[in-house]
């Protein structure tokens, strides 16, 4: 089942990122997919830790791209980005903790942070520099 489905404006207009948000965003599916199916708890843990991963390293090449284009909203958007990856780890011992309470969170939290900043700071973003790459 899908959580999230790709939408054009979820393009930055920079192949890399966009890759990125592509591969994010199916790595979200999979996961919700799996809890929805009430695969084990250990595959779901490990699903989010490959996220968490990837959402790092996603968050570093946008960081990178926004410094080498002196984007003036950095600091903002990368604070964004560390509060983000704080409530991914709070999702993911959430769900350590208590699996079952921490699938319902998960369902509901995982789309609503990702599209939010997407909606958000990814926009404001892609005006400054998707045309620029």
């Amino acid at each position: 089942m899908t959580l999230i489905k790709w939408q054009a404006s979820f393009s930055l207009g920079i192949p890399s990122v966009d890759h990125e948000h592509r591969e994010l965003i199916g790595a979200i599916n999979t996961v919700y997919d799996s809890m929805i199916n009430n695969a084990d708890p250990a595959i779901i843990e490990s699903c989010l830790e490959d996220i968490y991963a990837d959402v790092s390293s996603h968050f570093a090449l946008e960081e990178r791209h926004m410094r080498e284009a002196g984007y003036g909203e950095y600091e903002a958007h990368k604070e964004e980005h560390e509060e983000l990856l704080d409530q991914i780890r709070n999702m993911m011992d959430l769900f350590e903790e208590n699996p079952d309470s921490g699938r319902i969170i998960l369902q509901q939290e995982l789309s609503d942070w990702f599209s939010v900043h997407f909606s958000t700071f990814d926009a404001r973003l892609h005006d400054k520099l998707g045309d620029h790459h």
